[in-house]
């Protein structure tokens, strides 16, 4: 068997803390059920991020969708900051005490995830970046791990199951057992192009055997026009100088009239290679840094009680909407019965947070894959450089 929670189990609200178990168990004792407002907030953000893409909305929505509450959110894929609310919950506490462990979970792990992936865009800019990670993660979260990357800003993931979650075709190259099994680098890209659908880039793997150079101008040389792009997946312990040897390379294929052949570069990639490396590169394979991602620590917690504003120490109570200026992208959290129609700057503020569910009604409907990661790219454009 996997070792993993199905849905059943998730909608019935045993992936729980038992603490919460417990709660539910005393307050039914007691009859208390008191009418709370409850907000998903995260006070600080992972690795010195100054903001975070949060994901995961569309799973929280499946998950709550059945019950008596009310729910406010940012829209998924919004760019946020420390300490703004990005999700609130009104209802009975009873009704969805258990559900708590599961919903920080579906946003903790795709916020992150998304975070990541928008990072790597912005370092990237027009460069292709695709996920890679889902072999490094249990492959029950692999649609997860890429939903999460492609929305954050990835152009393509890896995964064909993946690939049918966002609706897009899955990419890849060619892998290094294809290489040996043939026996040849050479040979294994002429019988990808032999059996391959056309329509499908011819991107050879070239770090298997031999030295890169010379591998590339070998499969240049044997596919001509056709050859797309040239993958390296240069393990660390041969890598050297890898902006060396992408420039050696480069020089050679182009004096040979190979201009039209495109650089891929894959294999433990980390962000603050990416500058160096752009000058050279035309594409990215990026795989843990993406998928183990670090989590986006979000809280929940009370902050009203039966209509009056309570919250626990270190903890700011009462309701409150998140403003941001669509000119100047000031930022304001204020309480409900506060408002604040105009910027410094002369814009007009917008609520970030908007009706998401009430008694299982969605508003509106909820965006694509491609809808939010569009969202997301939007948004990093005006966002300061890493």
């Amino acid at each position: 068997m996997f070792h993993v929670a199905g849905e059943k189990e998730i909608k019935e609200g045993k992936v729980t803390d038992v603490y919460f178990q417990r709660t539910l168990e005393i307050l039914k004792k007691k009859g208390i059920n008191p009418k709370v407002k409850a907000e998903f907030v995260a006070k600080s953000l992972p690795d010195q991020w100054s903001w975070a893409v949060l994901a995961g909305l569309d799973e929280v929505t499946y998950l709550l969708k059945d019950l008596p509450v009310k729910v406010r959110a940012m829209k998924e894929g919004t760019v946020f900051y420390p300490h703004q609310p990005v999700l609130e919950i009104e209802g009975y506490y009873q009704d969805f005490c258990v559900y708590e462990t599961a919903i920080l979970g579906l946003m903790c792990q795709a916020t992150g995830i998304a975070t990541k992936s928008a990072r790597y865009k912005k370092l990237a800019g027009d460069r292709l970046v695709m996920s890679f990670g889902a072999r490094r993660m249990h492959p029950a979260i692999a649609p997860l791990i890429e939903r999460s990357a492609f929305v954050g800003g990835c152009d393509g993931v890896s995964v064909v199951k993946s690939g049918e979650v966002i609706g897009e075709d899955p990419l890849g190259t060619i892998p290094h057992a294809l290489i040996i099994c043939i026996g040849s680098t050479t040979e294994s890209v002429q019988a990808f192009d032999e059996v391959i659908d056309p329509d499908v880039n011819r991107v050879a793997l070239i770090d298997t055997f031999n030295d890169e150079k010379f591998e590339c101008l070998s499969v240049a040389e044997a596919l001509g026009d056709k050859l797309y792009a040239v993958r390296f997946d240069t393990p660390s312990s041969r890598r050297g100088d890898f902006n060396h040897i992408l420039q050696e390379t480069r020089w050679e294929l182009d004096l040979r009239g190979f201009e039209h052949v495109k650089f891929f570069v894959s294999g433990g990639i980390k962000e603050k290679e990416i500058s160096h490396l752009n000058p050279l590169v035309d594409a990215y394979g990026i795989g843990t840094s993406i998928s183990n991602a670090p989590v986006v620590d979000f809280s929940m917690d009370i902050v009203e009680v039966d209509g009056n504003p309570l919250a626990k120490r270190g903890k700011c109570s009462g309701q409150k909407n998140v403003l941001r200026c669509p000119d100047c992208h000031e930022d304001l959290v204020l309480p409900v019965q506060k408002s604040a129609e105009n910027c410094s700057c002369g814009g007009k503020y917008e609520n970030l947070l908007i009706p998401l569910l009430e008694n299982g009604n969605i508003p509106y409907d909820l965006p694509k894959p491609g809808e939010i990661r569009g969202y997301v790219l939007e948004q990093v454009k005006y966002l300061p450089d890493l």
